[in-house]
């Protein structure tokens, strides 16, 4: 089967294809950074009526790279939930739409379903069970991950997520929107021991988060900081290097713990702070120390993006669990929906 994926659940708007047999065939990417920016954050409104605009040309993108035309699509694939209401309906409603002018059927894909199966979509793909850490903007989640369909929760933030503390923590201290990867730049030339920050939860015997408690504590550091003057370059790059190295310890701690106790020796990480070179550094030593491996998604589809969405239909297809996810009600998107509500 060749299925079409379409991404829309926030700021992105992703579309993708991908064989069944041989995989990711195409896939294309519109990012609304540059939109938001001004707002210094996602607004919703803006960013359902940027997918409405992007999703057909992205479509016909990704055919003409793959060489294809709709007469070659056997399924249409779109992320369902969890996200924002309006953006979610931008992509169902082309899928279903498209979907029924072709005579071929939908599938609804759960979006962390598609983060966690996304380090699939690489060249070293690893084997089932696994340990997830996925951890993006608005999720921080610890996965065992014990075949197609089968997740059960191991830990999650009780607060912010981690991507949240990044990009809070940077506004705080003035870069630019998003702040996540500005403070990544900012930290390579900064010492990540200048500043004690705290660790929050880490040693709390449990697999959960917490990264509230670090953006209080960088907005101390910063007024203290600022008391002696206007912060100089050093000392900026200093307090990013010590907050990236916190929230790094943190997710590292936890996961390598959770890798341990589900007995597996395999870490897969995914989402937007995935991409974090500190992060997957850290885990990639921690887990040599293991005997274990790390996996992660290439680089490009880190981020949300529609090349996750097919594959994870794809994948579906394959284990015989399309018609199988139990979902809350037959509504086309679900903006609240628990992992849960689709495990095996």
């Amino acid at each position: 089967m060749i299925i079409l994926g379409i991404e829309s659940s926030c700021d992105e708007t992703g579309v993708a294809l991908v064989s069944t047999e041989s995989g990711l065939l195409a896939h294309a990417l519109h990012s609304q950074i540059a939109m938001h920016q001004a707002y210094g954050g996602v607004v919703p409104e803006l960013a359902s009526r940027d997918h409405i605009r992007r999703v057909l040309p992205l479509t016909r993108e990704v055919l003409r790279h793959a060489d294809l035309t709709l007469k070659d699509i056997d399924a249409v694939a779109y992320t369902a939930g969890p996200g924002l209401a309006g953006a979610l309906l931008v992509g169902a409603s082309v899928a279903r739409s498209l979907a029924w002018s072709l005579n071929i059927p939908t599938i609804p894909i759960h979006h962390l379903e598609g983060h966690l199966l996304s380090p699939m979509l690489a060249q070293a793909v690893p084997d089932f069970p696994y340990v997830a850490l996925l951890v993006s903007g608005g999720h921080t989640q610890l996965m065992h991950v014990k075949a197609i369909g089968q997740y059960e929760l191991l830990g999650e933030t009780l607060d912010d997520a981690a991507g949240e503390a990044f990009d809070k923590s940077a506004k705080l201290m003035g870069l630019p929107y998003p702040g996540g990867p500005a403070l990544a730049a900012l930290a390579d030339k900064g010492n990540p021991k200048a500043y004690d920050l705290p660790r929050p939860m880490m040693h709390s015997g449990d697999l959960d988060f917490s990264f509230s408690g670090l953006k209080t504590a960088v907005l101390t550091m910063l007024r203290k900081l600022e008391q002696q003057g206007p912060l100089n370059d050093q000392q900026r790059q200093d307090l990013a290097a010590s907050v990236q190295a916190a929230i790094v310890q943190v997710l590292g701690y936890k996961a390598i713990k959770a890798v341990k106790a589900s007995g597996s020796n395999r870490l897969v990480v995914a989402g937007g702070v995935g991409a974090n070179r500190q992060l997957r550094e850290y885990l990639t030593r921690q887990m040599q120390k293991q005997n274990g491996e790390v996996f992660f998604p290439p680089l490009a589809l880190c981020t949300d993006n529609g090349a996750m969405i097919a594959h994870a239909a794809a994948e579906r297809v394959k284990a015989g669990l399309v018609d199988k996810m139990r979902r809350p009600d037959n509504a086309a998107v679900h903006p609240r929906w628990d992992l849960a509500d689709i495990s095996a």
